[in-house]
């Protein structure tokens, strides 16, 4: 009898030693399981705050651009497309940097973008004449420019640079003194050349790649022309070569009729705005590899 009594007694106490141990077991994994829940939860508000906050931000792009008064024009864009990569052709459409950026500049304001491809010295009066309503072609601001048209806050910093051949004697800026140097007419390389070397010295093209064949012809002993469309050429032609040292530095803006205040502010605000998102970066990213 004690012998049963003893065995119940020891059956009660694993049942409670057994009970006491899931009891610990629940305990703690219930806490882990918790804070599992609770991070999943904290993730999915987070999502859900981005994404509402997107959303308002368009929202409100959609507002500022239903506001602004040249919300359902279309906007006259003065460019020549000789100019990669900031304006050039690709088939029978125009592309480029300021391309890309003329668009976001105009779909900010909620109007449309239309093309017209002139001679670079002919930009201005285009703007002047209000055949254009704005100007966007690597254009440089500067203080005779400044007396014809307004011009909007920088949106790019561009370099002139020195293509010559590879056997050149040319090593330097100052051995391009006494050489003929070709240039893109009504650029600054153009206006800067014949400034610093003489307008004796300076062959006008009306094209940059025309003036890049004229070099490696032999016709000239230089070019001048910005960086960028400087790469693109060198790339494209052998036994030409860039000169390490730049030639210029320069800043690009757009511009506008003078006077034109309402178009220039709008513009203003809006390169502010593809700047402070970071599609202003984007779009120069998209034509440009860092090297």
């Amino acid at each position: 009898m004690k012998k049963r009594w003893l065995g119940l007694a020891m059956a009660v106490m694993m049942a409670a030693s057994l009970a006491g141990c899931s009891s610990q077991t629940e305990e703690t994994e219930a806490p882990a399981e918790t804070e599992a829940a609770a991070e999943t939860e904290a993730a999915e508000e987070e999502t859900e705050a981005a994404a509402e906050e997107t959303e308002a931000a368009a929202e409100e792009g959609e507002e500022a651009a239903a506001e602004s008064p040249f919300a359902g024009q279309t906007l006259i864009m003065a460019t020549n497309a000789e100019f990669p990569p900031y304006e050039y052709h690709e088939g029978n459409d125009i592309i480029g940097i300021d391309v890309d950026i003329a668009r976001a500049i105009c779909a900010e304001m909620g109007a449309e973008l239309e093309i017209t491809d002139i001679a670079f010295d002919s930009i201005i009066p285009e703007v002047q004449s209000d055949k254009a309503d704005f100007a966007a072609a690597g254009m440089t601001v500067t203080e005779d420019r400044q007396t014809q048209v307004d011009f909007s806050d920088t949106y790019a910093t561009g370099v002139q640079s020195v293509i010559v051949t590879e056997d050149s004697e040319i090593q330097t800026i100052d051995d391009l003194a006494g050489k003929l140097i070709g240039v893109q007419q009504g650029t600054t390389g153009d206006i800067y050349s014949s400034d610093d070397f003489g307008d004796e010295n300076v062959q006008r093209f009306s094209k940059g790649a025309d003036a890049v064949q004229a070099l490696a012809s032999g016709k000239i002993d230089a070019v001048i022309i910005d960086n960028k469309p400087a790469q693109v050429f060198v790339s494209e032609n052998e036994g030409l070569k860039l000169l390490d040292t730049a030639y210029a530095e320069e800043e690009y803006a757009i511009a506008v009729k003078k006077g034109n205040t309402e178009l220039l502010d709008a513009i203003n605000a809006s390169i502010a705005s593809l700047k402070e998102s970071g599609e202003l970066d984007e779009i120069v990213a998209k034509y440009i590899v860092a090297e």
